[in-house]
């Protein structure tokens, strides 16, 4: 357990130092290339929704989704302790414990960075603002930073076809929303941006995924013994016949 919780608490520090240092260094949108590469870039980016940038249903979704992942870090963490307890594989655990380093991670931004820092739009964020933060509890924004475009404005072919439509209004928390796919033509490889927490949870799932073998053995199946009942012995007796 000891070293799960090292490897918990070495992710979390990471995480959070670099979207501390992000949101207080960066003004939003800011872009720079690290070591002037075209393919490598820190641009600072804020999202409401699930990992990788991507965004679910508004205010609303946002508040359900921190909620969600509030649930499921209880979860996560007692399949972790479950998985000690029980003397789990050792990748099983690592992979657990960046799974929940992730998740607890991410779930600090939404919860917390509303209260804790000012806006970013424009300025530099300040910590613990006179004036308050840019939002309230449970509604922070998670601080997004690595980008690797490393094939930028490539054609989509034209066998690919254009999706655009609106969810319908009944649905909760997306209803009325548009949801459009490939209607621009030209597309990024990797377009997504995302933080340490999002790559710790990629991590853990590419780990489960790699190993699932080792750290989900299949139990053999052990034949019960078959009722066998042995037939009767028949003992007969042989009198030698008188003479």
């Amino acid at each position: 357990m000891k070293k799960a919780v090292i490897i918990i608490i070495i992710i979390l520090l990471i995480d959070q130092w670099s979207k501390i240092y992000i949101k207080t260094h960066f003004v939003l949108g800011d872009d720079f290339k690290v070591l002037g590469l075209d393919w490598f870039r820190i641009h600072f980016i804020e999202n409401y929704g699930m990992a990788w940038g991507t965004e679910f249903g508004g205010s609303n979704g946002k508040l359900f989704l921190t909620l969600f992942r509030l649930i499921a870090i209880v979860g996560i963490g007692y399949w972790l302790y479950s998985a000690v307890k029980s003397n789990g594989h050792k990748i099983l655990i690592v992979a657990i414990a960046f799974i929940f380093a992730g998740a607890l991670g991410n779930i600090i931004d939404s919860v917390f960075y509303g209260v804790l820092f000012g806006d970013s739009h424009g300025t530099l964020a300040t910590f613990l603002p006179e004036e308050g933060g840019y939002g309230t509890l449970f509604h922070g924004k998670v601080v997004d930073l690595f980008y690797f475009p490393i094939v930028e404005n490539a054609q989509l072919p034209s066998w690919i076809p254009e999706i655009d439509f609106n969810w319908p209004d009944w649905i909760p928390g997306i209803g009325g929303n548009n949801f459009s796919l490939f209607v621009d033509r030209n597309f990024t490889f990797f377009q997504y941006i995302f933080n340490v927490a999002d790559a710790s949870i990629t991590a853990g799932v590419g780990l489960l995924l790699i190993f699932n073998k080792k750290v989900f053995p299949k139990k053999e199946k052990v034949e019960e013994p078959k009722n066998y009942i042995e037939p009767p012995v028949v003992v007969t007796h042989y009198e030698k016949p008188k003479s």
